[in-house]
């Protein structure tokens, strides 16, 4: 039978994992540029967007492709590539606090984000992120 330190040490390290996973998948002051997508003109069609993410999620239902806005997700921390995909983002103008919850449909290399117009002008209650061409954001990944 193991003693209680032994268990007191594997909840103390579990713990410190879980915490640790959770802090990578947030940023602070991240910039957020916008990419015309044009989703719902698009039929929410990833493919016809040529989103990276179509590979996997291109046959997803229509709730599903619709219910959140899009963006691509580039980091600074969270999963890449395949592994972002389908995911959410709690997306948050560090400037006015507007939130709103977007879905990752495609990766870039801007080091931040790429939303959907739609999306940018949701966040940009003030008109300041079009005027300098981004946002400054905070974003989180959350459940879907």
């Amino acid at each position: 039978m193991r003693s209680s330190a032994y268990y007191q040490v594997v909840c103390v390290a579990l713990l410190l994992s879980v915490t640790a996973g959770a802090m990578a998948q947030s940023s602070s002051n991240v910039r957020a540029t916008y990419h015309y997508y044009n989703a719902a003109q698009n039929g929410y069609d990833l493919r016809a967007v040529s989103a990276y993410c179509a590979t996997w999620d291109a046959d997803q239902s229509l709730a599903w492709r619709s219910q959140y806005e899009w963006t691509a997700f580039c980091g600074p921390s969270g999963p890449t590539g395949q592994d972002a995909c389908g995911k959410c983002l709690r997306v948050t103008n560090t400037r006015t606090g507007a939130q709103l919850t977007v879905r990752i449909v495609d990766k870039c290399a801007n080091g931040g984000l790429d939303l959907d117009w739609s999306a940018f002008q949701k966040l940009d209650t003030d008109g300041n992120g079009y005027n300098q061409g981004h946002l400054i954001v905070n974003y989180e990944f959350v459940s879907c």
